[in-house]
């Protein structure tokens, strides 16, 4: 059984038990997470259902396991000829939430 699920701008394919690091969600660790912006749902053995543009209905409970920094990323900026360079680096917030049910 997974499903398809539409949260902080991004589409994450999901499953019961997976891990998966997602936008940061204003939640503290151990919290319950309910994703009702289903695109796609596919039990084992019977029809996939695609929503148009979201299912109803069909809902995936998740729980918060943490709230993290990523790696860094480093943006460097040049102009030739010039002498300039500028180095900056960032770290994108996220919050990692384990699946625990896809709920029909």
């Amino acid at each position: 059984m997974f499903a398809v699920i539409k949260t902080g701008g991004k589409q994450y394919l999901v499953k019961e038990g997976q891990e998966i690091k997602i936008e940061k969600l204003n939640k503290q660790p151990g919290e319950k997470v309910e994703f009702d912006t289903l695109l796609l749902f596919d039990e084992e053995g019977k029809e996939v259902k695609v929503g148009k543009p979201i299912l109803q209905g069909v809902k995936v409970l998740g729980e918060v396991l943490e709230e993290k920094r990523g790696k860094k990323t480093s943006v460097i900026k040049f102009k030739r000829k010039v002498r300039y360079k500028k180095k900056i680096g960032h770290r994108q917030w996220f919050t990692k939430v384990k699946i625990s049910s896809i709920v029909a």
